[in-house]
């Protein structure tokens, strides 16, 4: 698969060609963020923990699975948009959603989160199901296929319920996985400038899967999240850089600890 490189640059970590791995975890424990130079403006990652994070954006501020209380977004700046992948609590809790959603903040979930959603958090809610694609505060958003493709695993996520998202920032492109397993929609995506790639086990996949996921569509930057599991099901993002062709690993002070 052939497919354009945009030039950017990352504060922290980077590399002259390949692919960059980030550590997701250990990134949030030192409060590191990465920012990058794009053609729409600057574009800074904060990692919150474990799946949730935010973006610092031209757009506004995106919350993705915001969850861990209030205290956790204290230091970050006002949600202008949260992105909702699913309802398992490491994605949506209620009351920290309440906490960070404002009378102005967009917020865009998964039918069945909206379904969950109180009436006056349904009034500032979009929901999307997979495969649509919209709009909001002039940034592209489409709802990826998130699943599990495994048989035994496949009541963790199944097919058609949940999702990943692609946010499109005038062509950069941002890819989050959500919870799931290599997908065929996984391998289709193109020009992904920067993806955030989940690895646990039993719920989602192994480090090496999620890296044969990401030699297919091979994003510019990746960072693996996400690969601490409630059941003892951890999984190593260094184990997951060795396998990611044609990367350059930058851990630093991000990653000091081995699993963060």
């Amino acid at each position: 698969m052939t497919q354009t490189r945009r030039t950017f640059l990352v504060s922290a970590a980077a590399t002259a060609a390949g692919t960059t791995i980030m550590p997701f975890a250990a990134m949030a424990a030192a409060h590191a963020s990465n920012t990058f130079e794009t053609g729409a403006g600057a574009i800074t990652v904060h990692p919150v923990e474990h799946a949730s994070f935010v973006l610092e954006t031209p757009a506004g501020v995106i919350y993705v699975d915001t969850v861990g209380g209030a205290d956790k977004y204290a230091d970050m700046p006002a949600a202008d948009m949260v992105l909702i992948t699913h309802e398992h609590g490491d994605h949506y809790n209620a009351e920290t959603l309440d906490a960070v959603v404002g009378e102005e903040t967009v917020l865009v979930t998964n039918p069945a989160v909206y379904d969950m959603l109180s009436e006056g958090m349904k009034a500032k809610a979009t929901a999307m199901a997979n495969g649509d694609a919209g709009e909001a505060m002039g940034v592209g958003i489409t709802a990826i296929p998130a699943y599990n493709t495994t048989e035994d695993r496949a009541n963790f996520h199944p097919e058609g319920r949940d999702n990943g998202y692609v946010l499109d920032f005038d062509g950069f492109r941002i890819y989050i996985s959500g919870d799931t397993e290599v997908t065929d929609e996984m391998r289709a995506l193109e020009n992904i400038d920067l993806a955030f790639v989940c690895m646990n086990m039993p719920f989602t996949m192994t480090a090496d899967a999620a890296a044969e996921g990401v030699n297919a569509f091979q994003p510019a930057v990746v960072y693996p999240y996400h690969y601490r599991g409630r059941d003892g099901g951890t999984q190593d993002p260094e184990a997951f850089a060795s396998m990611v062709e044609g990367s350059e690993v930058k851990l630093g002070e991000w990653y000091p600890n081995g699993l963060g």
